[in-house]
């Protein structure tokens, strides 16, 4: 088949010859893909749909590819249409992302967890992860809320390369309020911040919330809702508060790591979740403070 992709940084609209690649973890029906023609060098994409009066091209180009460049964030490589459906594509993640090694690949029945992390990979792929929001919340040319914070848009790439991507984007607009691309449902619910769940707010700290769900992931390596464990525990956020609050955080680290961690540094992972996941959103820490906090943990690696 053929995709129209123009590519970003130019005004050259190019007809792609496309072979299927495999499925997308959360878009099944739209799968990721390798492109080549005569001028580029045959590469993997992933192709996402995007509601046309939603998402003006224009606003792509100013919010996607002139603000959002950090080795942190996932990169467009152009947007384009095929038929009556337009798609986004951006580079593809070679190591999948950090849901499809932690729990297996999202969407698959019975799917097995990936190779086993180790705790030094862990504090790696959450510090990347959280320089990557911080860029979109605060140094960013125009600041944006990601609005689908969650460990399956944590794209894993060779190299211990770790990304953002497959953004729900709202912009920030300095002294007002949030001008959303669309009003679809955000994200996954067991991510959603107490204030978007209970009356549709949405700021920067609703993406802090979202990360700490994420941080308990890698601290405890189970999922955010688990069906399959009795009822108490089934919610992660649940759980682990409880335990956070005794300071039993030892009882919620990752079996699987069988105590090859140190002590001083999961106890920190542990105080900075928690502190992403206060209820009060004024509460929460901005995430250069979280950057900074998780730049600690590196330290106490170490000791």
């Amino acid at each position: 088949m053929c995709l129209i992709i123009k590519n970003i940084g130019t005004r050259r609209r190019t007809p792609h010859k496309l072979t299927t690649k495999g499925k997308g973890d959360s878009d099944v029906d739209h799968p990721s893909l390798l492109l080549s023609d005569d001028r580029i060098q045959a590469k993997p994409i992933r192709l996402l749909p995007i509601e046309v009066p939603a998402i003006p091209t224009d606003d792509i180009k100013v919010a996607m590819t002139e603000s959002l460049q950090h080795e942190n964030i996932v990169k467009l490589l152009g947007y384009g249409y095929f038929g009556n459906t337009r798609f986004l594509a951006y580079e593809f993640a070679d190591m999948g992302s950090l849901h499809d090694i932690l729990h297996g690949k999202k969407g698959v029945e019975g799917a097995s967890p990936g190779p086993l992390l180790s705790w030094s990979q862990r504090v790696k792929i959450a510090l990347r992860a959280a320089k990557g929001l911080e860029y979109l919340h605060e140094k960013a040319k125009s600041p944006a809320i990601h609005c689908a914070v969650k460990s399956s848009n944590i794209l894993l790439f060779s190299g211990d390369v770790v990304k953002l991507g497959e953004f729900n984007l709202s912009i920030k607009a300095p002294g007002t309020g949030l001008s959303l691309w669309s009003a679809q449902p955000l994200g996954n619910f067991v991510y959603q911040a107490p204030e978007f769940v209970s009356i549709g707010q949405l700021t920067s700290k609703s993406d802090v919330y979202s990360f700490g769900v994420v941080l308990l992931e890698l601290l405890t390596g189970r999922k955010p809702l688990d069906r399959s464990r009795p009822h108490q525990e089934q919610s992660l956020v649940v759980w682990a508060a409880d335990k956070l609050a005794y300071d039993k955080v030892g009882e919620i680290v990752d079996n699987r790591l069988r105590g090859k961690y140190p002590p001083k540094s999961v106890a920190w992972m542990a105080t900075i979740a928690s502190a992403c996941l206060q209820f009060d959103q004024d509460h929460r820490p901005e995430m250069s403070h979280v950057v900074k906090a998780l730049r600690r943990n590196e330290s106490l690696m170490c000791s």
